[in-house]
């Protein structure tokens, strides 16, 4: 096990650079000079761009920004917003509510999603299980968008469940609604998932073997049955993360919610490189950890998997 955490480390090195490189080029070679664009449609002082051009390292190659950029990094310097602030302290700020915001959905997907397709899975091809398989198709086929802005009108400009607008992104109670929006289409996902995963093991030798030994319903469905239908959706919801963070970009603009999401869409209108390539960086190394963790969760769900 431990070789394999450790080899699998060393490959996560080559990914984040190529990744990071990717994103680097990807904002660099835009369209458009985005020192000339802070000053909008006055002229801007040709002089003072230059400054400017040169303080932000934009007169280098491109290759040597990089470079320059990479080596910042590995030293806890992400770099700094044309407004002079660092990027680090704009990130310290909104990485936390986004990652309150992702806890949340993360717990509406798993306990809805896997109890909605656990249930339907035990009564496939029955009612319920028709019901279920109606319910997701139905939210799948809804935009993250359409379903923020109608949850808000309704359950908030209506009714007044709920504010409109999350005041207080330290209040888990605030962040339910956005966070329900941010998970519903996962969650359909893994409901279905998992309902097919329950389906299928329940056919299987080791089920009909558990019943002919007369164990208990309980601990059959809670312990033969749920676990080893539970290694595709871990893999989905370790993957899941990534969705979840991107995804904000767009909750997080319907309830105003500060998170890095709201960051990085100002960071896009803006063109601030350092920024964006800045929070698509911690985005990588979340990732990476999550999906290190799913594949060491296997063994755990599933004894007989082990790692040379």
């Amino acid at each position: 096990m431990g070789r394999y955490v450790a080899r699998r480390l060393l490959q996560m090195i080559p990914v984040f650079i190529g990744t990071t490189l990717i994103i680097f080029l990807m904002v660099h070679i835009l369209p458009g000079d985005p020192i000339r664009a802070m000053w909008g449609d006055k002229a801007a002082d040709p002089a003072q761009v230059a400054s400017l051009r040169h303080e932000f390292g934009l007169d280098q190659p491109l290759w040597k920004q990089y470079v320059d950029y990479m080596g910042n990094l590995f030293q806890g310097d992400f770099g700094q917003t044309f407004g002079g602030r660092a990027v680090i302290d704009e990130m310290s700020e909104s990485f936390p509510v986004t990652l309150r915001l992702t806890v949340v959905a993360m717990i509406i997907e798993i306990i809805v999603g896997i109890g909605l397709g656990a249930w339907a899975g035990l009564k496939a091809g029955k009612a319920a299980d028709t019901g279920v398989l109606i319910f997701t198709l139905i939210v799948i086929s809804i935009p993250v968008f359409v379903l923020g802005f109608l949850a808000r009108f309704v359950l908030a400009d209506e009714l007044g469940w709920v504010p409109p607008n999350v005041q207080d992104s330290t209040n888990f109670g605030q962040l339910f609604l956005p966070g329900f929006v941010l998970a519903m289409l996962s969650m359909a996902y893994v409901a279905r998932l998992t309902r097919t995963t329950f389906a299928e093991n329940l056919r299987a030798d080791y089920m009909r073997t558990a019943m002919a030994k007369g164990l208990p319903r309980r601990r059959i469905v809670g312990v033969h049955l749920l676990r080893n239908s539970l290694i595709p959706v871990v893999t989905f919801l370790g993957t899941d993360v990534g969705g979840f963070i991107g995804g904000a970009v767009v909750t997080e603009g319907i309830f105003n919610v500060q998170g890095v999401g709201n960051l990085l869409y100002k960071a896009l209108q803006q063109r601030e490189g350092s920024t964006i390539v800045g929070v698509v960086t911690v985005f990588v190394l979340v990732i990476l950890v999550i999906n290190l963790i799913v594949d060491l969760l296997y063994a755990v769900l599933d004894p007989r998997i082990r790692y040379a």
